[in-house]
């Protein structure tokens, strides 16, 4: 009996440590988020460039040093002759007022790796905001979507600024590699086209949400849960409360509406999908998701690139944020807090797409 009355003093004392460190870091985070941060900036890679000398550097294997040097001598002749040309066509345009026409095409990528809570569109905004600054006719993006879905209001936002590339008269492609559901999903079906690897996996235009209930254990351990609410239906279910068969239909009904929004979002997008078919929650790989409709292509992303890269500048866009390691730390703590309070409470009365 003393043993055990001496390991649950020790659980205990463990119990508080870790609870003041978490709480001590989470205070550190909202301090540092006040104080405003540091500013992100741009991270630009011309995958155009380093696509070709991915191939140089593998063709000299390939080649002895006789056919690099007289490839070479030949491609810095055809390169000096489409330098001339080009400069006399960049002054016809410039006298003529039609400078912009004569700017070589972009292919813009983006890479949009979603979470639950959709964080990412922070970065997403200041990338489409910067396309749209300089995108010129003749241009395009390309995202690379990966994401299973997450809270309805953080996945519509992240639609939204895809929204605003089409509403540029941008051409929008979304490749999925590996997968695009439910939000994820919510995203694709902006583009103009979407593509998609044979096994992506694809779809769940469903909606879900799950929230554990602890009142028989209070119960059983004597313990009293008061919640006080104006407005009959400010909480449904609850964590700690008895829930109500009433609080279950009426969040049932709330699921519906989501999941109608959700169809109706869809049907806007992709007129010609057969909802009653695919908006059943469910999800398909790749080839199966071509044959629905969901998807337009099979096809990799990198496959798109390369082609690109033949006539066009490809350009890989990145917005990163700067942080201290002040911050860092204080974003361990933070990232801890939301995985279990977001989840038992949060995700509990959000729907999740």
């Amino acid at each position: 009996m003393e043993f055990l009355l001496d390991y649950g003093l020790f659980l205990a004392k463990i119990v508080t440590v870790v609870v003041a460190i978490v709480a001590l870091l989470v205070i550190a985070k909202s301090v540092g988020g006040r104080s405003g941060g540091a500013k992100g900036e741009l991270e630009i890679t011309n995958l155009t460039e380093q696509h070709k000398q991915t191939v140089e550097q593998l063709e000299h294997h390939l080649h002895d040093d006789a056919f690099i040097k007289a490839r070479d001598k030949a491609e810095k002749k055809a390169e000096k002759e489409k330098t001339k040309l080009r400069e006399k066509e960049i002054k016809k345009a410039s006298k003529e007022g039609e400078l912009d026409s004569k700017r070589e095409p972009h292919l813009f990528v983006l890479d949009f790796n979603g979470s639950i809570d959709a964080k990412e569109v922070a970065s997403l905004r200041e990338e489409v905001t910067a396309i749209l600054a300089v995108a010129r006719e003749g241009d395009e993006v390309l995202v690379r979507l990966e994401s299973g879905g997450g809270m309805v209001h953080a996945y519509g936002l992240a639609s939204s600024q895809l929204d605003r590339i089409k509403a540029a008269n941008l051409p929008l492609t979304i490749a999925v590699d590996k997968i695009a559901a439910s939000g994820g999903y919510m995203m694709a079906c902006i583009a103009d086209k979407i593509v998609s690897a044979p096994f992506a996996v694809v779809g769940s235009i469903g909606v879900i949400a799950q929230i554990p209930n602890f009142n028989k254990l209070l119960k059983k351990n004597d313990i009293e849960f008061e919640q006080l609410t104006a407005g009959e239906y400010k909480r449904t279910l609850t964590m700690f409360g008895e829930n109500t068969d009433k609080a279950r239909e009426k969040f049932k009904q709330e699921l519906e509406e989501t999941h109608g929004l959700f169809k109706d979002f869809i049907r806007q997008h992709r007129p010609e999908l057969d909802l009653d078919k695919v908006a059943t929650g469910e999800h398909w790989f790749g080839t199966q998701a071509k044959e629905l409709g969901l998807v337009d292509e099979i096809k990799a992303s990198d496959d798109i690139v390369t082609e690109a890269c033949k006539d066009k500048t490809v350009l890989s866009i990145h917005y990163v944020q700067k942080k201290k390691l002040t911050d860092k730390l204080a974003g361990v703590a933070g990232d801890a807090a939301d995985n279990v309070l977001m989840k038992l409470i949060d995700r509990g009365q959000r729907p999740i797409v």
